[in-house]
């Protein structure tokens, strides 16, 4: 069965999507508070399209962009979630040993490429996305 874009996804479901693993999104649970899925009678987790934009941002943060969980933590306490969207790259390659470690963790060789690639081309459309909006004049 395939889900609307407006609809809630499980951990596995969120999962899959931002390219992690289950225990990855608990894990940042606990650490990053901001990230706060709806919780269902007997603990299950539901994540709201907003909350997988915030972990699809995240895990640019972390995994591509060499981000530490505490400046991920301080770059929220300073600008919210916008401000994750559009922090500016710290100069890691997408090229580096983390990002070839990350496709060799990633499941179906193929459609993980993919994912890391699309992963790549969203955090540079953020990027642009931010000169574009600092360059434009106020209205």
């Amino acid at each position: 069965m395939v889900k609307g874009p407006d609809a809630f996804r499980t951990i596995s479901e969120a999962a899959d999507e931002v390219g992690v693993a289950q225990h990855v999104l608990r894990f940042w649970e606990s650490k990053l508070t901001f990230i706060r899925p709806m919780k269902r009678a007997g603990g299950r987790r539901f994540y709201r399209p907003g909350d997988i934009q915030v972990l699809v941002d995240v895990r640019r943060l972390l995994h591509a962009e060499g981000y530490t969980i505490r400046k991920v933590q301080s770059l929220h306490r300073a600008g919210g979630v916008r401000a994750l969207r559009e922090a500016p790259a710290q100069g890691g390659s997408l090229h580096s040993p983390s990002i070839r470690a990350e496709r060799k963790r990633l499941p179906n060789g193929r459609s993980a490429t993919l994912r890391l690639a699309l992963n790549r081309l969203e955090a540079a459309k953020a990027r642009l996305d931010a000169l574009v909006a600092r360059s434009l004049p106020q209205l």
